[in-house]
């Protein structure tokens, strides 16, 4: 186990990593201009992956859907690389919570977000500077929130569209992982995430990847939520946009 996850991790950090702030710019300019919403630098979203029932705390592993599955939260960039990945929480867990532990809220300050730079996520992340979530729809919408939800979420399925590319090429993603090893099937996932960057970069990939879309409703770090300062900040950003 301790040769296979160094392996793994290896590869991890060379072939799934975070844009310099080159590459962060780059990301920006080609979503701004491709969609209109300016600052992107990458897309956030959670998926499950259907797995048999474990043998131990089986319960925690059933979803909102009512079936088994290990929670996955990923990260994309314009070109539908993953610049981000983690796995391994069960199924009832949501993805809010799983944001807080992944490492990425760690990550959401002007260090990792350069020229006040954000991620996009959907209503069930928290709004905060470095991360711009729609506005929700209570019937009182005015017309410029109408148009950024319609920017947002047009720039944000890049990421359902990535999403969609993996289940498309990992069909046990999409029905049932047949493992029963919950402590092996991060690794299995991980090495997915792995190969779907490396068939990008090699363009071993379907040319027309906006036309694939499947959509659906490891860091030792702890959990950590947005402070209220960077709530405040997310919410007069948005308010600009």
């Amino acid at each position: 186990m301790s040769i296979l996850t160094g392996l793994l991790g290896k590869f991890r950090n060379y072939f799934i990593t975070w844009p310099t702030p080159l590459k962060a710019q780059e990301t920006a300019n080609i979503l701004e201009a491709r969609y209109g919403f300016p600052g992107v630098i990458g897309m956030v979203d959670g998926t499950h992956i259907p797995i048999s029932a474990p043998k131990i705390d089986k319960q925690a592993y059933i979803n909102r859907k009512g079936f088994h599955s290990i929670q996955l939260q990923v990260l994309c960039n314009e070109k539908h690389e993953f610049i981000h990945c983690y796995v391994g929480l069960p199924g009832s867990v949501h993805d809010n919570r799983v944001f807080r532990y992944s490492g990425v809220q760690q990550k959401c300050n002007d260090e990792y977000f350069p020229e006040n730079t954000h991620l996009l996520g959907d209503k069930a992340y928290t709004r905060q500077k470095h991360l711009m979530t729609p506005f929700i729809d209570n019937g009182h919408l005015t017309v410029e929130e109408t148009h950024y939800n319609y920017v947002h979420s047009s720039t944000r399925m890049t990421i359902e569209r990535a999403i969609g590319l993996l289940k498309l090429h990992w069909r046990y993603f999409k029905n049932k992982l047949p493992m029963r090893r919950t402590d092996l099937i991060p690794h299995y996932i991980m090495a997915a995430y792995i190969l779907h960057n490396i068939g990008l970069k090699r363009q071993d990939y379907f040319e027309n990847v906006d036309e694939i879309l499947l959509p659906d409703e490891v860091d030792d770090v702890g959990p950590l939520d947005a402070t209220n300062e960077s709530k405040a900040a997310g919410a007069a950003k948005r308010e600009n946009l």
